[in-house]
């Protein structure tokens, strides 16, 4: 699920436009000012594309704690959600 989780964060900021290059994001990128530098509003736009994809939920107040991970330690956490909901007992 990790390997999938991670090409889609990957493509997603390849379509978002933003200026990269797929061999420009690495897991040890920070998402944030220390790396890709995206903006709370890219941050926002990832998060989002994220949670519609993966039926996982992020907070108002979590974006500034998601910026200043990495896309490795990114893809954990929503691998982490993911478990969470499909684990929910019906």
């Amino acid at each position: 699920m990790k390997d999938e989780i991670r090409a889609f964060i990957v493509q997603t900021l390849l379509d978002m436009n933003l200026g990269y290059e797929a061999d420009e994001i690495q897991d040890d990128t920070v998402l944030g000012t220390e790396g890709l530098d995206l903006e709370s509003l890219a941050m926002a736009e990832v998060a989002v594309r994220v949670e519609d994809r993966f039926g996982v939920e992020f907070g108002p107040d979590e974006a500034e704690r998601l910026a200043l991970m990495t896309v490795s330690e990114f893809v954990a956490t929503v691998d982490e959600r993911v478990g969470r909901t499909t684990n929910v007992p019906q």
